[in-house]
């Protein structure tokens, strides 16, 4: 397997992780951040966080191993990653810490006000992090502010409030309402009575919100956001040496893959007829397909943006040359290497555990159940 293979390899390998993390920590942030808004009492709230409650902490690895294998097979970009987004990423870090408390907490004083509190604090802790995420993506597909000097040392020189821009604000909500949406699909193969009736009408609007926001940030990103395209001087098999290719910002950049390999168009429409899917099964009352449309949506947008994106991993705005592609910011051949036969080794076993673990806490958490473990569960 040659230098070539495996980076490309690894590529696919981080976009499947990408999409276990948002397929099942999704859910569980999704399920929190409609905790306010459908959960009417104390026990439609506990009932709520209960159906995520033997998943959540694992659902959550699939993001911390993302971010292990960006920084093992991307050893440059992830620098420049975290470098130019670091308020960002720890204002995410800092949401994601209120989760696991909020968790534990909530139930450890039988106080309302008390309950109230740390409610709002899983609902922050679960919303901020899908609209950051959402517009770290939007602002990639602008191009970073970054380049490298003679040493190859990383200069960013943007600012956090640059990020906030209309297009990515635009991506940062569709994520919000794609993770939500997910959730509400989550709820309805889980409860029952009326907060189930609740998550059935909710992804009835989110699938279509969702489905919509989708196609307007296509459009915008055909309209008013120049692309990025390799024109020469990138060698696939050589060492990363990151300067040396030339690169150019042009229109309908971020289609050029799809013009090249028509049959791609396929994955944004499976995006589009996913969220609208999900919606529709909500109203028929197929829960469990809803919940597949809606996963299924989440694959087909995040290959899309990969797919659009591809080679470019973090393209620079202001030095496009110094853009970092799959081909040119990765770790060592021999690194690559041994990093996929860990993953050919254990990731069968993580799935096997994982698919187990959600067939023993199969079914739906009904009221009666929560009363009669009002010690026992959150």
């Amino acid at each position: 397997m040659d230098y070539e293979a495996l980076r490309f390899i690894w590529w696919v390998l981080i976009g499947v992780l990408l999409i276990g993390f948002v397929v099942t920590d999704g859910f569980d942030m999704g399920v929190a951040s409609l905790l306010k808004v459908i959960g009417r009492d104390n026990e439609e709230r506990r009932i709520m966080i209960n159906t995520v409650a033997p998943h959540w902490d694992g659902n959550q690895v699939w993001l911390i191993t993302a971010a292990g294998a960006l920084f093992a097979a991307w050893p440059t970009v992830y620098a420049a990653a975290f470098s130019g987004f670091y308020f960002a990423m720890m204002l995410t870090l800092f949401a994601l810490f209120l989760r696991p408390i909020a968790f534990e907490y909530r139930s450890k004083i039988d106080n309302q006000q008390w309950r109230d509190r740390w409610d709002w604090a899983l609902t922050t802790g679960s919303t901020v992090p899908p609209l950051i995420i959402g517009v770290a993506f939007g602002n990639l597909l602008q191009g970073v502010p970054f380049h490298f000097d003679d040493l190859l040392r990383l200069h960013y020189t943007g600012s956090f409030w640059a990020l906030l821009n209309p297009f990515a604000l635009l991506v940062g909500v569709f994520t919000v309402i794609m993770f939500v949406n997910h959730g509400a699909t989550w709820l309805q193969m889980k409860t029952e009575g009326e907060l189930l009736k609740r998550a059935e009408n909710s992804s009835a609007i989110l699938g279509l919100v969702a489905a919509a926001l989708f196609t307007l940030a296509g459009i915008w990103l055909w309209l008013g956001v120049d692309g990025f395209h390799v024109v020469g001087g990138l060698d696939t098999q050589a060492d990363s040496t990151i300067v040396g290719k030339q690169v150019e910002q042009i229109a309908n950049g971020w289609f050029i893959n799809y013009q090249r390999w028509p049959l791609t168009w396929l994955l944004p429409l499976i995006g589009i007829l996913g969220f609208a899917g999900s919606a529709l099964l909500s109203k028929m009352r197929r829960h469990a397909l809803a919940f597949v449309a809606s996963a299924l949506a989440i694959a087909g947008t995040i290959v899309t943006f990969g797919l659009s994106m591809f080679p470019f991993i973090m393209p620079s705005s202001t030095q496009p040359n110094h853009s970092l592609t799959l081909w040119d910011g990765t770790a060592s051949e021999l690194t690559l290497l041994i990093m996929l036969v860990v993953v050919l080794i254990f990731v069968p076993l993580i799935l096997g555990y994982t698919a187990w673990g959600y067939y023993v806490m199969r079914g739906r958490v009904s009221v009666q159940h929560i009363r009669d473990n009002s010690h026992s569960l959150y």
